[in-house]
């Protein structure tokens, strides 16, 4: 397989080491270049629950029958997926357990370098070893965990030709350039994978580029567009020939400090960009509400500021016990505590808005949930760059949310913005934006209807939220308005 990597090259770009830069000019939502994995892996915890070949969440998955662990939409899947799982399978039968996705990564990297070299395409612009591992930077509690995940490998693969300083060498390189992996609808992420190409491209807080996972074309005859999990780096704004291209490694959502201490972290250097190097936004992110002139005193804002994150921690904590109508009480207290002190942009004021939203959409409290997710868009279309895909995913929410809760004008404006922005960062033809077009078709013709008559529009969508059979013969079976 040959991958079209004519868009870019390969540089020296000073202190970060290599970087990618374009060879010609860039439209905002270009593709400039797609990959598939090297090696990926299904998390532990949704082993069961995702295609180990495609990443597709799916409801009845196929076991395999040897190893019994890795799971497959269907015969199509498990063929396609053969050759990457074969000496696994092997491996988890005689280990008789499945290792964690770290040491699994590991075991199917150094099993395709040893069949393919570590160059498994034309278009590969570097190989497996070369990236950079980060071993001796690690902190001591990162190492401890890199002994222990070694071990394990060597118990998972007691045969294998690697000697110790090379198995090292992968893990570090799988924990610096690691990549996400999400389902068929980006909604939820659900593996790790290692893409050389894109490991070449650098980190900027605001960046001109987007990653996104497209599983590509399923009924494609090359297997590698079908089995193997495919990223797009794609533009999110004009690109000048020879310019770098960059990604954002951490959300740009944080205090520039915080994202330099992630960034240290995690990826072992110190950012330097603009975005950190002069606080940009830093004020907006942490900005008290002025009224009149007038603001808070530090000292209240301090207290509030400890007292929302002290409130998120208990959210977090009811969330995970499922208790969703604490969730909301905790959500209310802290958002009424913060209205007169925080700004809209502050942080803790976004994350308790973006819960607080998310839960009463899912209680279906629709209203007071719309409300929630237009302050909550307000603020993020002041931090966020007009094409990251975070915003996109908050608008089409709050979209949703308000066509929901009868708000069919906002809901409809909503749903167009955030497919605009959509198309951009993952293009016509994801999963996602697909399903955007269906939404903004299904209000634009509710809109209509809305301004024709309000009156009839809200008998109808009242009907729809009962399932009355009025509603299959008005607007057609299937189209719920509150679907």
């Amino acid at each position: 397989m040959t991958l079209d990597m004519d868009n870019v090259e390969v540089f020296d770009a000073g202190e970060k080491g290599r970087g990618l830069r374009t060879t010609k000019d860039l439209c905002p939502g270009e593709v400039v270049f797609a990959e598939p994995s090297f090696a990926a892996v299904v998390f532990d915890s949704l082993s069961q629950q995702v295609c180990h070949s495609c990443f597709r969440r799916q409801a009845n998955l196929h076991r395999c029958a040897q190893c019994k662990f890795a799971h497959y939409c269907d015969r199509t899947c498990q063929t396609a997926c053969w050759d990457e799982h074969k000496q696994e399978c092997a491996a988890i039968k005689k280990y008789e357990k499945a290792p964690n996705e770290n040491v699994r990564l590991t075991a199917r990297v150094l099993w395709r370098i040893q069949k393919d070299t570590g160059i498994v395409s034309d278009g590969q612009l570097t190989s497996v070893d070369q990236l950079e591992d980060h071993v001796a930077d690690m902190l001591a509690e990162d190492f401890k965990e890199l002994k222990i995940d070694m071990q394990n490998f060597l118990d998972y693969c007691p045969k294998t030709r690697h000697g110790k300083e090379y198995i090292s060498h992968i893990f570090g390189i799988i924990k610096c350039n690691g990549f996400t992996l999400s389902d068929q609808r980006g909604l939820q992420a659900v593996g790790v994978g290692l893409f050389p190409n894109l490991c070449l491209v650098n980190h900027d807080c605001w960046p001109n580029c987007t990653v996104i996972l497209n599983h590509g074309n399923q009924s494609t005859l090359n297997a590698a567009y079908h089995s193997k999990r495919r990223i797009e780096l794609r533009a999110l704004s004009k690109i000048s020939e020879n310019e770098e291209l960059t990604v954002g490694y951490v959300d740009f959502l944080n205090v520039s400090t915080d994202r330099q201490r992630a960034l240290k972290h995690q990826y072992h250097f110190d950012c330097t960009c603009k975005s950190c190097s002069e606080h940009l936004k830093d004020d907006l992110k942490m900005a008290a509400k002025e009224i009149d002139g007038n603001k808070p005193s530090d000292q209240l804002v301090k207290e509030v500021q400890e007292f929302s994150l002290e409130c998120l921690a208990k959210v977090e904590a009811a969330c995970t016990a499922g208790d969703f109508h604490e969730v909301v009480k905790l959500c209310r207290e802290c958002l009424h505590k913060q209205e007169p002190v925080f700004g809209k942009t502050h942080l803790y004021h976004l994350r308790m808005l973006s819960t607080a939203s998310e839960v009463l959409s899912y209680l279906q409290f629709f209203s007071e949930a719309a409300e929630y997710a237009g302050r909550l868009v307000e603020g993020y279309m002041k931090l966020y760059h007009p094409n990251n895909a975070h915003l996109g995913m908050a608008i089409m929410r709050a979209g949703v949310t308000h066509w929901h809760a009868g708000l069919i004008k906002v809901g409809h404006e909503m749903i167009c913005k955030a497919y605009a922005i959509l198309m951009v960062t993952h293009g016509p033809n994801h999963p996602i934006t697909k399903d955007l077009e269906s939404m903004r078709m299904q209000t634009e013709m509710e809109l209509r209807m809305f301004k024709q008559n309000e009156h009839v529009y809200h008998s109808m969508r009242e009907a729809a939220l009962q399932n009355k059979p009025m509603i299959h013969r008005r607007l057609g079976k299937g189209k719920r308005v509150s679907a």
